[in-house]
């Protein structure tokens, strides 16, 4: 017998553990003492991602067969990943009753192939007591019976599966009593008159709602959070009441909808903000702990500097300004006149880095790099990564070069 199979089979799983699942069950063949192993392992992950029809069928009759079979009192991850519509529902709640047989904590889904017949998952699911974090992804229907209660469900991630109806994603949410990490990611050409975000433990919260999805209103109660992702990309108007979340430590806010105001409100204690939106709001809001700041300049030539103008009036303890395009935004041309601030902002006495990703050297943003050059007291490194479209390299090198800078320990850098 060779070394490693004379290890106790406790060393022996360890180690199958850091090869993927496929590798781990082709070891059965080595020999009898590696036979069964296999069963024991508690974290599995199959996919047919790739795979041929003969593969994709194997994968089905595999699992049908042995994983009845299991040894593993406790799953501790279980994950499929499946992209042939020949996987029946049946097939897949099965599988996945059998997961809650074994008291699985951690279950992540990721089915795409046919929309018009999306999976349905058991009822047991809603009732798992030992699972801890629940992923589903893709043609994936959400029908949540009334009777439903995860106690111990942390984390959430719903990413463009559909909902039989407006009460079945409400339902789930209401009865997870303990989550502190949600995610949801709404399917395009949806429907749903109110979402009700009520969470006192929740920490981090991402939700995603596309321009072609209706939805009337939008209530999030959440105290405790400490991360915010929102990506509204509806232009028409609908209700948001956002309440304060006093903990927040890092926002994601990309919007369309024209009163930001509730929003803003409830973000002021942040100290990291990435903000893209196509509408100012109103005065009157301070954020006070704010060192961070990223602000998108694409989607509204117009609004783009207003925005900027009025986050660096009510930002007095920013250390470091990033003016960038979101991943996935339109760059546009050029910025509409820069509305120069009447007074110089308070930030400008404590802002140290300041970086620009693809600047154009239009003369409307010369405006806004030579201001902050010439009213940066503080500034220690000013990185400006050029988007050569209509102005040379060097000319846009020359001329920032020649602006005066109020701090004369600040570095200059091109890219």
């Amino acid at each position: 017998m060779d070394i490693i199979s004379g290890l106790f089979d406790e060393l022996l799983i360890k180690i199958l553990l850091l090869v993927p699942t496929k590798v781990a069950v082709s070891t059965s063949i080595l020999s009898k003492r590696w036979e069964y192993l296999w069963m024991w392992l508690p974290k599995l992950e199959y996919s047919n991602r790739d795979s041929s029809s003969a593969q994709w069928k194997r994968l089905r009759y595999f699992l049908d067969k042995n994983l009845p079979l299991h040894r593993a009192h406790v799953i501790e991850s279980f994950r499929l990943d499946l992209t042939c519509a020949k996987f029946k529902t049946e097939n897949v709640k099965f599988w996945v009753v059998l997961a809650v047989s074994r008291c699985v904590r951690e279950l992540e889904i990721m089915y795409s192939s046919n929309p018009s017949k999306p999976k349905i998952l058991p009822s047991n699911l809603y009732t798992c007591k030992s699972l801890l974090t629940l992923k589903l992804d893709g043609e994936i229907l959400l029908d949540v019976p009334r009777m439903v209660f995860l106690p111990s469900l942390k984390t959430l991630q719903l990413r463009s599966v559909s909902y039989l109806n407006e009460e079945s994603l409400q339902r789930l949410l209401s009865n997870c009593p303990v989550l502190e990490d949600l995610l949801v990611d709404l399917p395009e050409n949806g429907t749903m008159g109110k979402l009700t975000v009520v969470f006192p433990s929740l920490q981090s919260l991402s939700l995603f709602i596309p321009y072609d999805y209706s939805i009337d209103e939008i209530v999030i109660q959440t105290p405790s959070l400490k991360y915010f992702k929102l990506k509204d990309h509806k232009c028409e108007s609908h209700y948001c009441l956002i309440e304060n979340m006093p903990n927040m430590i890092e926002a994601y806010v990309d919007v369309e909808f024209p009163n930001i105001n509730s929003l803003i409100g409830s973000i002021t204690s942040v100290k990291r903000l990435e903000i893209c939106s196509v509408h100012v709001y109103d005065e009157g809001f301070v954020f006070n702990q704010l060192e961070h700041l990223e602000v998108c300049r694409s989607c509204n030539k117009k609004c783009s500097p207003n925005l900027l103008v009025r986050l660096l009036k009510d930002s007095p303890n920013l250390q470091v300004l990033d003016l960038f395009v979101m991943k996935y935004h339109q760059h546009i041309d050029y910025m509409e006149y820069w509305n120069q601030p009447s007074t110089v902002p308070e930030c400008m006495s404590s802002l140290q880095t300041f970086n620009w990703i693809e600047y154009s050297g239009e003369p409307e943003e010369r405006d806004v790099a030579v201001y902050i050059l010439e009213n940066a007291l503080h500034l220690k490194t000013a990185t400006i990564e050029h988007f050569e479209r209509y102005v040379p390299k060097l000319e846009v090198i020359k001329e920032l070069a020649r602006s005066s800078r109020a701090s004369s320990k600040c570095k200059l850098m091109f890219h």
